[in-house]
């Protein structure tokens, strides 16, 4: 999840020190996405368990993925990618088939969150965080029903005042729905159609963010974009007039999920580190620390009505329906985002 953008420690040092970390049997070498694992939470398992968490993070799946394949045996146990890095990694065996067996917690997990396309049997990950992309609006500036899709955007009157997310995946799904195809479409003549509709939006982009969304909404430096539902919620929290709309014409739903690498050297404490994320006392924790919906049916049964009854961090399940979830685009597909983002920013 390109979602948090600031990287707690250094991730090169548990990559390039395998031999200092594996040496230990009593540690969980962790790897996860920035601010996603409360301190507290770390102590916590530690505490309650005497096993040693070494705890790194990374601020995007391109950069977890990079580091992992440029070494044979990295010495981390748990890593918490997205699900179409899930997917990818799967087909490259670089992740451990789960058993069930280890993980007393499992039945904890939401089942709408389970055998999704990244992983048809959900062998492979344990779906953890999870979230969506939308349209937001300031109802300070903007009716209501103003915005329904994504080609609303399109509309001349949004000159110069749309803030998109600056994260190319994100800015071509968002086209190639407009255009009715997948978000995972890997045609290349779709591609260019997406970016030929992506260079039609430009006169209405105001900025390209993804580090500071939430100070953004909340200060209306932009009133109208896209966003995540999680930065929507927190930011309204501070400014009352923010809406999110789910787009008629679809959107885009990912998944951060835990799984045990296949080099872990520390396999058996890495279970007991799934099973105590997925304890419901825990996901809620964290679910509430960092303001994005749990994938734990359980761990939400707890939430504050307040919370768990919030339409824009949990959908209904017929408006999930309207949603895609992410999936592998492969190499050369994610090489024709970038030559055309590329172009896109510098106008040609």
């Amino acid at each position: 999840m390109p979602r948090f953008l600031r990287t707690i420690l250094a991730a090169s040092f548990l990559l390039f020190a395998p031999a200092v970390f594996a040496a230990s049997s009593n540690v969980v070498n962790v790897y996860t996405w920035s601010q996603e694992i409360p301190n507290a939470v770390i102590t916590e398992f530690e505490k309650e368990t005497g096993i040693r968490v070494n705890y790194t993070s990374f601020d995007s799946n391109e950069i977890m993925y990079a580091k992992l394949r440029a070494v044979k045996n990295s010495a981390y146990d748990v890593i918490e990618p997205s699900s179409y890095y899930i997917d990818r990694m799967r087909r490259q065996n670089m992740l451990e088939k789960l058993d069930r067996s280890k993980l007393s917690q499992f039945k904890n997990l939401d089942p709408e969150f389970l055998n999704l396309p990244y992983d048809p049997r959900s062998l492979y990950s344990v779906p953890f965080i999870w979230g969506t992309t939308g349209i937001f609006m300031n109802k300070n500036y903007f009716s209501e029903n103003e915005v329904l899709q994504w080609s609303d955007l399109l509309k001349k009157k949004y000159a110069n005042q749309l803030m998109i997310l600056d994260d190319p995946r994100e800015a071509f799904s968002m086209a190639l729905l407009m255009l009715g195809y997948s978000i995972n479409d890997t045609n290349p003549a779709h591609i260019k159609q997406a970016y030929i509709k992506l260079r039609e939006l430009m006169p209405n982009i105001r900025l390209f963010n993804t580090d500071a969304v939430t100070s953004i909404l909340i200060d209306e430096d932009a009133t109208i974009g896209i966003a995540w539902n999680g930065d929507l919620f927190k930011a309204n929290l501070e400014n009352s007039q923010l809406m999110f709309v789910y787009p008629k014409d679809g959107f885009e739903i990912w998944v951060d999920n835990f799984a045990i690498l296949k080099s872990a050297p520390h396999k058996e404490n890495a279970y007991q580190f799934l099973n105590f994320m997925l304890r419901p006392d825990i996901a809620k924790s964290v679910s509430i620390n960092i303001n994005y919906a749990t994938a734990n049916l359980a761990a939400k049964n707890l939430m504050p009505p307040s919370i768990k009854n919030n339409s824009v961090l949990y959908p209904s399940a017929a408006l999930l329906r309207h949603g895609q979830f992410e999936t592998d685009i492969g190499d050369a597909t994610f090489a024709l985002y970038e030559k055309y983002w590329e172009q896109l920013k510098m106008g040609v």
